[in-house]
């Protein structure tokens, strides 16, 4: 014998015979059957509810408090935007974006509500409506609303775990009756439209909307908002990323829904159920390539804030324009290509083996999808597997299914490995994997093989009468290296440094008119500590006496050895710390003068900004303010006043070094 949940009931002691029974025999079997069933439940029943009083009692006692919930502050990335407000990047594992219920468009609104819970204005916390209808639809086995409201889903996603236990619905239950009590439904219901996991790391309405079809809330149409309304339900199978199938039934189902309650028209509904939806793919990234700078002010950020960077919600305002960001990545990306153009060709990426029989398309199609597997394009360098090649043409296919014949200049970088006596590590042959990129040249086939740069750069610019930084790229790829070589790359400047050594010797005297020497000189080991040093002009001619307007602009080495002598090393190694140079990266040494310290791209534009300002050195800054999720302000950084405090190198030195470096214009 099972009671009601199907657990073993135990056979209950035998009771002594009533006297009544004995006298007039033994009742019949359906009398006895009666009253032992009466006796039972009548038991049964007074312990349930002394058991349901109790849990509940200890339960409500425990209840956390949902007043807390009328200031609604969930998990919120950091965000990091740009002069004019664009995104460019977020960091949290979660994204969302918080959006109070007054500026959700009624139509989400609306596609939420018939599919979850149409009643959800009308009824009390529990839709006893609903829960009748689904037992009856479950005993059907027939499709239903479900009976969990909007108010129970966020108090189970707010406050409980996913575990299925009778605790747990009877702490479900009373949330959702403090919660109806304590708040408006408006309140509820914006908690709900923002706290939903909607798959893709995105939590609300507002993200998944930007996250699958990469438009505000404000611009989808209802086919899209209900498909996205169709998403709680299971986030991780039913969205239309990673199940379209069941994702496009589950848009059908909801749009009946909105027609059943009235909040579209049949002919609204029949007109989404055929719009073509456009999906967001590939990368869910921020629209501008500002990786480096967004890790950048990350990093300032947790200094700040340790771990609550990633959940207070901060939109940090950056003093970058997005337009010279996006202009500075492409610039820097074309200076690399067009280097590893003229560079040696080392080979393709790696090898696939590809079915040896061409003509068996299938084959071919679902060797290519395992050999593609992991692989990404880099921006503009598309990755593809030769298919054919010979030395006039290579055809390719692209991870899109395009095949492609690339013949002409396409193949000029990559000659060496068409050739017969190319080594196997570097032949250009079927199943190689190699990288392309588009070209307007012609004869091409529209394409030409390259390889990635193992070269790198960087590029930063900076406003030179306020120190706030405009464009910043720490390198070619951020995935494949996030070294900072803006702010963390030491290297010897070179020439580039001889500027700072010509301003020290205006400081002592001499002008653009001065006449040096451009002459051989030699160093013995007793002058240089070390070993001789013969140093040369980098044309390898000398000369003769030039003026110093003259020398610097060709760059004239043995004139600037010659005018460091003048000033003295020690004098130069403090001089140039008026720039923002650190003294101990610049030894003391007459090699400083041709530039054999060590500085950061940050720190050249720092130091060449202060001829450009006047004199004035501005420490170099990239965040303008940082407002909280609701646009409450919370830190803007005071701007950098020009006084004499700031002052690295007097008015008129700045502005005579400005012309010496102009002259070469004229060369």
């Amino acid at each position: 014998m099972t009671d009601a949940n199907d657990q073993p009931i135990s056979n209950p002691a035998k009771p002594s015979t009533p006297a009544s029974e004995s006298a007039a025999g033994p009742r019949p079997w359906w009398q006895r059957i009666l009253i032992w069933l009466a006796i039972l439940t009548g038991a049964g029943f007074a312990s349930i509810f002394a058991l349901v009083a109790i849990a509940w009692a200890s339960a409500y006692s425990r209840l956390p408090d949902v007043t807390s919930l009328q200031d609604y502050r969930p998990k919120l990335p950091l965000r990091v935007l740009s002069e004019e407000g664009v995104l460019l990047g977020e960091f949290g594992e979660e994204r969302r974006t918080l959006v109070p219920i007054k500026e959700f468009p009624k139509l989400m609104i609306d596609a939420v509500l018939a599919i979850e819970d149409a009643r959800f204005y009308s009824h009390g916390g529990i839709d006893y409506t609903g829960v009748l209808r689904s037992a009856l639809a479950n005993l059907r086995r027939s499709k239903s609303q479900g009976a969990s409201t909007i108010t129970m889903q966020v108090a189970k996603n707010v406050y409980l775990s996913s575990e299925k236990a009778y605790t747990r619905k009877i702490y479900e239950i009373l949330l959702t009756f403090q919660m109806e009590d304590k708040l408006s439904k408006d309140q509820i219901l914006e908690i709900y439209m923002n706290q939903m996991f909607l798959g893709n790391r995105a939590y609300g309405f507002a993200a998944a909307a930007d996250v699958y079809f990469g438009k505000s809330l404000k611009e989808l149409t209802v086919a899209e908002a209900a498909m996205l309304a169709g998403i709680p339900k299971a986030p991780s199978t039913m969205n239309p990323l990673d199940n379209p199938k069941r994702a496009r039934t589950r848009q059908l189902h909801i749009l009946d829904r909105m027609v059943d309650n009235n909040f579209i028209t049949q002919a609204q509904a029949d007109a989404a159920k055929v719009e073509p939806l456009k999906l967001r793919t590939g990368d869910q990234g921020s629209k501008i390539h500002a990786e480096y700078l967004a890790e950048t002010v990350r990093q300032l950020m947790f200094a700040q804030y340790g771990d609550d960077t990633y959940t207070r919600g901060l939109n940090v305002y950056t003093t970058v324009r997005a337009a010279d960001q996006e202009v500075a990545y492409r610039a820097l990306r074309r200076s690399l290509l067009d280097y590893e153009r003229r560079q040696v060709y080392r080979g393709p990426e790696k090898f696939v083996a590809l079915p040896k029989d061409a003509s068996d398309a299938k084959a071919l199609d679902e060797a290519l999808d395992d050999a593609f597997g992991d692989l990404r394009d880099n921006d503009e360098l598309q990755v593809a597997i030769v298919l054919d090649a010979s030395a006039k043409k290579v055809t390719v296919a692209r991870r899109n299914g395009e095949v492609v014949d690339i013949l002409g200049d396409g193949l000029r970088p990559v000659q060496s490995g068409l050739s017969d006596k190319a080594a196997p590590a570097i032949k250009l042959r079927r199943g190689a994997i190699v990288r392309i990129v588009k070209t307007a040249k012609p004869n091409t086939g529209g394409f030409e093989i390259t390889q990635q740069p193992e070269v790198e750069g960087a590029f930063v610019s900076m406003d030179p009468r306020t120190g706030a930084m405009r464009a910043l790229v720490g390198g070619f790829d951020f995935n494949k290296n996030k070294f900072n070589h803006v702010t963390q790359a030491w290297r010897q400047p070179g020439s580039s440094f001889k500027p700072f050594i010509y301003s020290a010797a205006l400081e002592k005297g001499f002008n653009g008119s001065t006449v040096i020497n451009d002459a051989p000189l030699f160093f013995d080991a007793g002058v240089t500590g070390s070993q001789a040093w013969e140093p040369k002009n980098y044309d390898g001619k000398f000369d003769g006496p030039m003026s110093m307007r003259r020398a610097l602009a060709a760059s004239k080495n043995m004139v600037s050895i010659r005018v460091i002598q003048s000033v003295g090393a020690q004098r130069a190694q403090e001089w140039v710390t008026r720039f923002g140079f650190e003294a101990e990266k610049h030894p003391a040494y007459l090699t400083m003068a041709l530039g054999a310290g060590s500085v950061t791209p940050l720190q050249m534009a720092q130091g060449y900004a202060v001829f450009a300002n006047g004199g004035y050195r501005m420490a170099p800054f990239v965040i303008s303010r940082i407002d909280d999720p609701k646009g409450k302000l919370l830190l803007m950084p005071k701007p950098q006043v020009r006084d004499e405090s700031q002052r690295g190198i007097d008015a008129r030195n700045a502005f005579v070094m400005t012309s010496l470096m102009q002259e070469v214009e004229v060369l």
